[in-house]
């Protein structure tokens, strides 16, 4: 009975481990990475990033500004200057969600896929990008309200040490593939009751026409 007794403690205390929010995707990563390979995660990791190119910073100037003073761009300008932030699953405004993301899967961090959030209009869900400098590709399968109507691109972090050294950073990122503006309106059609998700709704609606009977559904 005492070994039982300590097996179950031994299991439980395993499942929380486990618990820990994107630990399936985090245990990927290689031993150069964030995970040592001994199950420690370390606190820092390396982000020494390159400056902009002047090609696009001098593409950005004249374009229109979201109120970060930002430049907006048409869809069709995939090589962008960016305003990003971090966020992490351990943050109070996203425990109710814990390591799920806006799409109903696990949000990712692995040494070669990582997750990212923005205003759904700006880019819709499934946009994949590259920031220069590193080797990941992002991939927009989240957003927040406080990304409403800007351009501003919150990269998923694995623990708050490590969005804290990430902090915000204007960067050049590469638009790889556009998403799903009806994939997009499907889903926020769901979520009407929360206002930036209604916002979001009406703002694809406005660019695409079409898609104003996916959003009555």
């Amino acid at each position: 009975m005492i070994y039982r007794s300590l097996s179950l403690t031994a299991l439980a205390l395993c499942a929380v481990l486990l618990s820990s929010c994107g630990s399936s995707d985090l245990r990927l990563l290689s031993k150069s990475s964030i995970y040592s390979g001994s199950g420690v995660y370390l606190k820092h990791e390396s982000f020494d990033l390159p400056p902009a190119s002047s090609k696009v910073v001098a593409a950005a100037i004249g374009k229109p500004q979201d109120k970060f003073k930002m430049p907006v761009y048409a869809f069709s300008d995939r090589n962008r200057l960016v305003r990003t932030t971090a966020y992490t699953c351990s943050e109070c405004d996203h425990l109710i969600y814990g390591d799920k993301n806006a799409t109903g899967t696990t949000l990712r961090y692995t040494n070669r896929v990582r997750s990212a959030a923005a205003d759904w209009s700006f880019y819709p869900v499934g946009t994949t990008f590259r920031i220069k400098g590193l080797p990941y590709l992002y991939v927009v399968d989240d957003y927040g309200s406080a990304l409403l109507g800007t351009g501003t691109v919150d990269i998923y972090k694995p623990t708050k040490e490590i969005m804290a050294q990430w902090g915000r950073r204007t960067v050049e990122i590469n638009v790889v593939q556009w998403g799903s503006f009806t994939r997009s309106a499907e889903l926020l059609s769901q979520r009407t009751s929360f206002t930036h998700c209604r916002k979001m709704l009406a703002n694809i609606v406005r660019q695409r026409p079409d898609l104003s009977s996916v959003a009555m559904r």
